[in-house]
Parts: structure tokens; sequence; C-alpha cells
């Protein structure tokens, strides 16, 4: 299919669209209401179900109760909206139902504002709700990956039965760019074999998340961990550029990990040999690809759009054996590539040795002065 000129937020619906979503339920929160907003016409012109609900705990639950029916469900929200799912998105786990949810991260902690951040990390990273289980989550950098990578939540969700997280910034959801749609999926004629739905001829299935019985619990647990195992096996996702003579690595994630693309091109362009990791699933973590990365190059430097919540899983994967640095802003600031090209000179001729702890303290010293300059 042709390209065309496409709204974050409305190309990722019409892709969810696409990709045989059959029902939406949500609640608006700036910056994703434009899903929302898309939603409410697209799917019931194609009598699909759509329902804005009264808030987002209901949104969520209405999630809940549609993949427990085996149907492909979708919300969309935002920080503050996310924080009160948290608890149905436990439960969606603990019931290992697929599920996919979209967070357009915005600046915070509390209301914050509705600038582009990616402050909700390890929110999304390290669970979103209580208890012990283990989601996907994906992290498109341009519209066009906002596509497929939607796309891939859904098949993700289906293969693992698991819960799929999609996280952007409000800069991809606001952002219009050249990209593909795909073709039309058909919808499923049959639901899974696991889901609820009419019985007759047959037992009913059974799909709960409560345990009273502490070794019932465990067995549950130990078949989300293995299969969870599995995903880290099989589904890690990434894409590399410029490493392969390179000296210093960049590691970045989403839109800021694109802003470093432009800055890692101008550094090459003035001699240095750096490079640029960005991973696709922040989890499962590129664990393994990062420390391999490690023993090639001299600095490792990671940027993000918050105070340094992947810049743990680097430094974890790095393991010591060469300095790590990091450089952020916050706030709902998103950082231009003459920062990252400035922090990349700097590190390329630095010999001095990073005191472990010390790189967070170091970047706020500059980042502070960086302020105080009007920059």
């Amino acid at each position: 299919m042709a390209k065309e000129l496409l709204k974050g937020n409305e190309a990722f619906a019409e892709a969810a669209v696409r990709a045989g979503v059959e029902g939406f339920f949500g609640y608006p929160i700036t910056p994703a209401s434009e899903f929302l907003e898309y939603m409410a016409k697209r799917m019931p012109a194609l009598g699909r179900a759509f329902l804005q609900a009264e808030s987002e705990i209901a949104a969520i639950h209405m999630v809940y109760g549609a993949a427990c029916a085996g149907k492909r469900a979708l919300t969309a929200t935002s920080g503050p909206g996310l924080s009160l799912m948290s608890e149905a998105l436990s439960y969606i786990a603990g019931t290992e139902v697929p599920a996919v949810v979209v967070n357009v991260m915005r600046g915070g902690p509390g209301l914050g504002n509705i600038a582009p951040s990616q402050s909700d990390y390890n929110q999304m990273v390290k669970g979103g709700g209580h208890g012990d289980y283990f989601p996907i989550v994906l992290a498109p950098a341009t519209v066009q990956e906002a596509i497929d990578y939607i796309t891939l939540a859904f098949d993700l969700a289906d293969k693992y039965r698991s819960l799929v997280f999609i996280v952007v910034d409000g800069n991809l959801g606001q952002m219009m760019e050249s990209a593909e749609l795909p073709p039309m999926r058909e919808l499923r004629k049959e639901p899974p074999e696991w889901a609820v739905y009419g019985a007759k001829d047959r037992d009913p299935n059974i799909l709960t998340s409560i345990y009273i019985d502490p070794p019932d619990e465990e067995i549950t647990n130990i078949r989300l961990l293995k299969r969870w195992m599995e995903i880290e096996k099989n589904e890690v996702r990434y894409k590399e550029y410029d490493l392969d003579d390179a000296e210093v690595a960049v590691v970045s994630f989403g839109v800021a990990g694109r802003v470093c693309s432009s800055a890692v091109k101008t550094a090459r362009e003035e001699g240095i040999k750096v490079g640029l990791f960005r991973p696709i699933t922040v989890a499962p973590f590129p664990f393994k690809q990062i420390e391999a990365l490690s023993k090639r190059v001299k600095r490792i430097l990671v940027v993000e759009m918050n105070t340094g919540q992947m810049l743990d899983d680097v430094k974890r994967a790095v393991g010591g054996r060469v300095p790590v640095e990091f450089y952020g802003r916050i706030g709902g600031v998103t950082p231009f590539p003459d920062e990252i090209l400035d922090e990349i000179r700097r590190i390329n001729e630095s010999e001095d040795a990073i005191e472990d702890g010390m790189e967070k303290v170091q970047w706020l010293e500059r980042l502070e002065e960086r302020i105080a300059r009007g920059e």
C-alpha cells in the first residue's frame, strides 16, 4: 500500500483496527485522546465494540472482560490513567488472557503536564500492577514502527496469553509523518479454545486470577515464569546503528533514541567512532546484547527522557566492564540533538573513570548548568 501522511495516535488506532481489534474501551486523557476519538468513529462504522467508559478503571475492566471472551481488546491512556488501571492489569496477567495497552507517556509525577516524557519506564517494564508477572513492553520510535508494533503486540499477546504494553511519548502520539498502513485482517471466526463463551455440549472454561490455596498460586506463578523465560529467549528485539567499529555506544529507546540517531550521525561526520543501540523490547530487555556490546566499546552513554530508569538495566547488563554515563531531560522536556552531540564529544575526549553511582550526580550538575544558560 502507498505511504500516507499520518498522525501518530490516529495511525496507531487505524493499525489496531487493521490488526483485528474487536473491542476498544477507553477514557480521554491528553496526549492519548486522539486514539479514543478516532476509535469512536471507526469501530462502530465497522460493527465493532467501542465504549467511552466512565473512568479508566471501568475501561480496563471492560478490556479484561472482552479478553476473557476471546476478543482482541485494547485501551489507550497516559500515566495517570495507567496508574488507575494497575489493579486490573494484574488481574489480566493473573488470569492469563491476552490484552494490549498503549501508554502515550507525559510528564509527571502526579498530574504533571501533558508534555512528552519517558517517565513511566519502571511502571511499565517492572510490572504496572501487584504480584509476580511479566508484561511484554514494546517501544517504537517512529509512526511506522508504531503501526508495525501494534500488530506485533496483538500477535504476541495471543501467542503467549500475555499482557502487552506499547510505550510511546507524547511526541510520537502527536507528530505527523509518512507511513504505510497494513492491509485489513479478517476477524477471527472462532474464539480461542480457552475463552469463556457458550458451553453447550462441552464443559465450561473457567478463567480466574484467584488461587486461595498457596500451592495452587505457586504452580500458577511457575507457569507464568516459564512462559516469561520463553519470551526472553525468543522475543528480544533491538536495532543497531554504526556499531561495527564504535568506541562509544549510545543506548536509548523510543523518541529519545530517534534524537540520538541524529546526534550520532553528526558525530560520525566529525570522525567520532560512535554508534547507537536502541531497544525495541524494553521488556524483555536485551541484556545479553548490551553485555556483548560492553565488551567491544570503551564507554556507554544512556539517554532517556526521565531521571535514568533504563540506566539501571543497562548497568546491570554492562556489569562494570566499561564506564556508563547518563544524560536525560525530565518533566516533559525533549532533548535536542546538539545536547546529545555535546555529551558524545565530552565522553569521546574523556579518559577519567566514572565512580559507580556518580553518573546521575554529574549529569544533574551538567543539566543545571545548561538550564542556567537558558538552553
